[in-house]
């Protein structure tokens, strides 16, 4: 089950699709259970889609690429969603241009196109459902991409979750809801290194 740039787009549209109609209210709401804001977390986003696609132009071995992307101060909140945006289009072009044999530190392990694409998309995912959060919304993105994406980066979820709903098994295992004979738990460290050598 490969996750892809197409799939990071698809995640993008959904989080874009959800949210942009509520960039009219206040962000400085507290995006579901976190401690960030609405507008902190969208920030967040897309610094950490843009610090994945970093990994792979430049290809570190031990360590991120020194740099944070920050929205600008002002930001309304449709500009600090247009960035987090902007990250997952920049993934998803790294993911798209860089050759599968591509390694690049990740703290999880030496990751591969495939793994940051997996990664965006579950930090875009779990994030974008944060913020919806924080105003009675919740995300509802296509489920054979939570399934893959739940399959390439969780692969010690357990085999019984495979007959859950997969955006439900997937924010189980970010650790945001509890699953019939699965308690809640603090998330999973994702495993983003490829699955085979």
């Amino acid at each position: 089950m490969t996750v892809t740039a197409d799939d990071l787009d698809s995640v993008m549209s959904c989080v874009m699709s959800r949210l942009l109609p509520i960039t009219d209210r206040d962000w400085s709401v507290r995006a579901g259970t976190l401690e960030w804001d609405c507008w902190h977390t969208a920030e967040h986003i897309g610094d950490c889609l843009m610090s994945y696609a970093w990994q792979l132009a430049v290809q570190p071995t031990g360590r991120y690429v020194r740099a944070v992307a920050t929205a600008e101060k002002d930001a309304s909140p449709a500009d600090v969603l247009e960035f987090a945006v902007t990250g997952g289009r920049v993934l998803a072009s790294m993911v798209r241009t860089s050759r599968p044999h591509v390694r690049a530190y990740h703290p999880g392990g030496m990751t591969d196109p495939e793994g940051f694409a997996g990664m965006g998309c579950h930090e875009a995912l779990l994030h974008g459902n944060d913020i919806a959060q924080g105003f009675g919304l919740s995300l509802d993105p296509p489920r054979d991409v939570c399934r893959r994406v739940l399959a390439r980066i969780f692969p010690q979820a357990p085999a019984d979750l495979a007959g859950s709903d997969p955006w439900t098994a997937l924010l189980w295992a970010g650790g945001r809801v509890e699953l019939p004979g699965h308690p809640r738990q603090p998330g999973w460290r994702p495993h983003p290194a490829p699955l085979t050598s």
